[in-house]
């Protein structure tokens, strides 16, 4: 089955991300933001949001697959709320399409750093970001 493809790390990557959050004078409009950015997300089909590929560790329901497709790491995510799909793409902007050596290459913390999303994340959602990186980290480790 192929995966549906979405624009993160492609279309939209992480240099994207930050000029566009640094347009944004506070948090409030860059939460809505992303929320926008989730709505580019597209949605992953029902069949999928099984056990197999939900992500534990996250407040809210996340489901992530992928397939490796000319030596980089395709991945298809969906969440049942609006701001966790908006940090999805997030995530995803800086490792969908990558090669494995490039995800686990990648300054996560520091990409989060020039954000400063993690504080702004309550903490069960700064902990669901962090089940999401892992996973990908790990998919690119294998």
């Amino acid at each position: 089955m192929t995966l549906i493809a979405n624009p993160f790390g492609t279309d939209i990557s992480t240099d994207d991300i930050l000029d566009s959050l640094g347009f944004f004078d506070d948090w409030e409009e860059r939460y809505k933001y992303i929320i926008d950015l989730g709505k580019q997300l597209p949605a992953m089909p029902d069949a999928k949001k099984t056990e197999q590929y939900l992500l534990r560790g996250c407040q809210s329901q996340v489901w992530i697959d992928h397939e490796v497709v000319d030596g980089k790491v395709v991945i298809e995510a969906d969440s049942d709320a609006h701001i966790v799909r908006g940090l999805l793409g997030v995530v995803l902007a800086a490792y969908n399409g990558k090669t494995p050596a490039d995800i686990t290459a990648f300054d996560i913390d520091g990409y989060f750093a020039a954000i400063d999303l993690i504080k702004h994340l309550s903490p069960t959602r700064g902990n669901g970001i962090r089940a999401m990186v892992k996973k990908i980290q790990d998919i690119g480790a294998a």
